[in-house]
């Protein structure tokens, strides 16, 4: 028995209670035999789960752990509801000290030598080992994750059925630190044409079909500037072939929920920008759908991402989800943001050469760039 296997059967062990262990932990696979990036790799894998199952991959922002994140975004409850496994790569801290995907680094971002291929061949591990449904494999991550979501579809676009990127930014738009903190800040060149291309080129001759695309990210981020959220989708309407798709706007919702859908009526790529939002997953944990904890870049929006999220994948089995609340006025953000609603503290009071090297700072320990 292989060590993956032979953790997948601790793992069943665990779901039937045999082991001991709660429903809700998360445990550590065996790195898959292909690990260049050296990453971490844990799963949930719920007791109703069975073969053919859909996996969601879930990839961590920055300072973030795996198990915070699955819990934290209720991605761990909506497994044990619906009963699809759920893949949760983590970063060593050896590899970035802030413990966020290098989503700006060459060399982990290409299909071979670093994170991405790390990432990709623990999929294709666990859809072997546990007879996982190859067509319905979903990614996700919020901030250098989401990011890294995005390098996942564009590297490996072959493995993904679709993807959600979270106060992401679009593949290719930097490479390395400098680009990186310039980009988070919308104050980079831009040219969506040689983001297309890029991912073409990185996926090595894929034709299609493309991954689809479902984006989020708050208006008053400011971490990752909302623009990159923009950019992001012209660069997959392009890959679509939706350049000049009409675009349908999806009234009384509390997000500026934007989608364009293919020649069949499908929608390939939408966005949802979230009013008044810092950075962060938004959630509604006090709504029917009771899934998600607040916390640091865990916010309480009134939108259950998650599951809208899990829905527009089809994995919700026919349950509905509370629809969005109503837009502008009564956004939970039009009063003072909390500290965790942005990944960047409060000024203070210091001479103006201060404050400047303290933003950069800020912002390059947002981005994991620095310690």
């Amino acid at each position: 028995m292989t060590p993956l296997a032979q953790r997948i059967a601790e793992l069943t062990a665990r779901r039937t209670g045999s082991a001991g262990g709660s429903q809700d932990s998360l445990v550590e696979l065996p790195a898959p035999s292909c690990n260049p990036g050296a990453l971490l790799f844990r799963a949930h894998l719920p007791a109703t789960l069975k073969p053919g199952a859909p996996l969601v991959v879930a990839l961590h922002g920055c300072t973030q752990t795996a198990t915070g994140y699955a819990r934290g975004t209720g991605w761990s409850s909506l497994a044990d509801r619906h009963g699809f496994a759920l893949l949760l790569p983590e970063q060593a801290r050896a590899n970035n000290p802030n413990l966020c995907f290098n989503w700006f680094q060459p060399a982990d971002i290409s299909p071979i030598g670093g994170e991405a291929e790390s990432i990709a061949a623990a999929v294709k591990a666990v859809v072997g080992q546990y007879q996982l449904d190859r067509a319905r494999v979903f990614v996700t991550g919020l901030s250098a994750g989401g990011a890294m979501a995005a390098v996942m579809l564009a590297t490996y676009p072959h493995l993904f059925a679709g993807g959600a990127v979270i106060g992401g930014l679009p593949y290719g738009c930097a490479s390395g630190v400098p680009q990186a903190l310039e980009q988070m800040r919308a104050q980079g060149p831009g040219d969506d044409a040689a983001l297309a291309a890029a991912v073409r080129r990185v996926s090595r001759g894929h034709e299609g079909p493309w991954p689809t695309l479902s984006l989020w990210h708050g208006t008053a981020d400011a971490t990752v500037h909302v623009s990159n959220m923009e950019r992001l989708g012209r660069q997959w309407r392009n890959l679509h072939g939706l350049d000049h798709a009409a675009l349908e706007i999806m009234p009384g919702t509390g997000s500026d929920h934007r989608v364009w859908r293919d020649a069949a009526g499908r929608a390939v790529v939408e966005e949802h920008r979230v009013l008044g939002m810092g950075h962060g997953v938004p959630l509604d944990p006090s709504g029917r759908d009771g899934i998600g904890i607040i916390g640091p870049f865990m916010l309480d929006a009134g939108i259950a991402s998650t599951a809208h999220i899990a829905q527009s994948w089809g994995l919700m089995h026919g349950e509905t989800i509370d629809p969005e609340p109503a837009p502008a006025a009564t956004s939970r953000f039009t009063r003072p943001r909390r500290m965790e609603e942005s990944a960047e503290p409060a000024a203070s009071p210091t001479s103006a050469a201060d404050s400047v090297r303290e933003t950069i700072e800020r912002a390059l320990r947002s981005a994991g760039l620095m310690r």
